[in-house]
C-alpha cells in the first residue's frame, strides 16, 4: 500500500481499503486554499495506483464541508501591481487540475456535506461519484455574487445536475438546502444525522468493495468516456476495456468464481 504525504491542511484518516480525507481548515470554513489544493493533489497522486485503497470519502472538520475557494488568497491576486491577472489564471489552471483528478480517480469516490458547500466546495461534491448529503446543509453557487464565476466547476456542475439546473444556480445564486439537492439530483443520499451518514457510507463501502476494482476503473472510465466520444469512438474504447478485464487475472477470477459458485478472491468475509 503506498504511503500517504505528510500533511497540514488535510487530516488523512485510513481504514483498511478505505480512505477519509478530513478538510482540516474549520477556522476558514475549510476554504480550498492554494495549499490544501496542492496537498490533496499529492494525497490523490499518491494512491492512484494503488489499488488497495478501493474508496476514498472526502469530508470537513468542524461541521463545514467546504466554503469555496481563499477569498484572502484572491484578494493578494487581484491587489497585485504586475503580477496579478497571471497568478489568477495559474490558480485557475491549478484548481481545474485539481478537480479533474478528482473526477477520474480510479477509486470510488464520496462527498460528505454538512453545514455548507459553496462555490468550490459545491465543485468538489460535484466531482465526485456520490454525495451524501445532511439534511440541514447549505449549498450555493455564489461566485457572480463577488464579480467572479465558476470557472473550473462549470463541467462538473453541469456533468452532475444538467445544462438547466446548473444553469439556473450558476447564474440566480439561489441557496438550496439538503432535501432540494437530492431532489435535483446533486445529492444521492440524505441523512438526517452522523449515524445516518456513517451506516450510508458503510453501504457505498460494502457495496464497492464487492466489485473489482480494476472493473470499477474501467466502468468510470466508460462512464467519462460517454461524455467525450462520439459513438464510432466509444464502442471500440468500451470494446478494448471489456477485452482487457476478460483476458486479465482479476476477469479470469471473477469469471471463474461465477462458475464454480463462490466469491472472488478480492471479497473478503
Amino acid at each position: 500500500m503506498a504511503d500517504l504525504p505528510q500533511t497540514e491542511n488535510l487530516a488523512l484518516e485510513l481504514i483498511g481499503p478505505w480512505l477519509t480525507i478530513w478538510l482540516n481548515k474549520p477556522d476558514s470554513r475549510n476554504a480550498l486554499s492554494k495549499e490544501m489544493l496542492k496537498e490533496m493533489k499529492n494525497v490523490l497522486e499518491s494512491i492512484r495506483e494503488d489499488r488497495a485503497i478501493r474508496g476514498i470519502t472526502f469530508r470537513g472538520k468542524g461541521g463545514v464541508f467546504c466554503a469555496g475557494g481563499d477569498l484572502k488568497g484572491f484578494k493578494e491576486m487581484a491587489t497585485s501591481e504586475d503580477k496579478g491577472k497571471g497568478l489568477a489564471r495559474e490558480m485557475s489552471l491549478e484548481a481545474a487540475d485539481f478537480f479533474k483528478m478528482v473526477n477520474t480517480c480510479p477509486q470510488v469516490t464520496v462527498s460528505v456535506i454538512e453545514g455548507a458547500a459553496i462555490a468550490g466546495g459545491f465543485g468538489l461534491a460535484c466531482s465526485t461519484d456520490f454525495v451524501v448529503i445532511k439534511a440541514d446543509a447549505r449549498l450555493s453557487l455564489t461566485e457572480t455574487l463577488i464579480g467572479l464565476t465558476p470557472a473550473q466547476i462549470a463541467p462538473y456542475v453541469i456533468q452532475k445536475l444538467g445544462l438547466p439546473k446548473a444553469r439556473k444556480l450558476m447564474l440566480l445564486a439561489d441557496q438550496i438546502e439538503g432535501e432540494e439537492a437530492k431532489n435535483l439530483g446533486l445529492a444521492d443520499f440524505l441523512a438526517k444525522n452522523e449515524q445516518e451518514i456513517l451506516r450510508i457510507l458503510e453501504d457505498i463501502r460494502v457495496k464497492v468493495l464487492r466489485a473489482g476494482p480494476n472493473a470499477l476503473n474501467a466502468t468510470k472510465k466508460i462512464i467519462s468516456a460517454t461524455q467525450t466520444l462520439d459513438q464510432e469512438h466509444l464502442v471500440k474504447f468500451a470494446a478494448d476495456l471489456f477485452s482487457d478485464l476478460l483476458a486479465s487475472e482479476e476477469g479470469q477470477e471473477g469469471f471463474n468464481s461465477f462458475l464454480e459458485k463462490r466469491k472472488p478472491h478480492w471479497v473478503k468475509e
